[in-house]
């Protein structure tokens, strides 16, 4: 039981680290959408970055959801996408899934 509880506590800590990145990643996508309102430099290599990480996501949510008004909302779609749906309901459902699963049997009621 030892070694699938310390199995379980491990997935739990990996997934914990994807709700992390997935928060960093949305902070990119905010200071990209702070960064186009100016007229960066498209030679910097920050603004490169940040173009090549979030480009790929935010190119196929344009696709879809096309500017209304002359205004971008795919990082605002982008956004809650990863923090109602990736985060809230799938990553979080799992963590606390797996973190009940890592807990000592008899503290999950299972021995007596």
């Amino acid at each position: 039981m030892l070694l699938f509880e310390n199995t379980f506590d491990a997935l739990a800590t990996l997934v914990s680290w994807i709700r992390s990145l997935l928060g960093l990643y949305s902070y990119i996508i905010i200071a990209r959408a702070v960064v186009s309102w100016v007229d960066p430099n498209p030679y910097n290599p920050l603004v490169q970055f940040i173009a090549k990480i979030t480009d790929p996501l935010l190119n196929r949510i344009r696709k879809a959801v096309p500017p209304i008004g002359g205004i971008d909302l795919s990082p605002m779609i982008a956004i809650a996408f990863i923090y109602l749906v990736l985060d809230k309901i799938i990553l979080k459902t799992l963590y606390i899934y797996l973190f009940k699963l890592s807990q000592p049997a008899m503290f999950r009621g299972l021995i007596p």
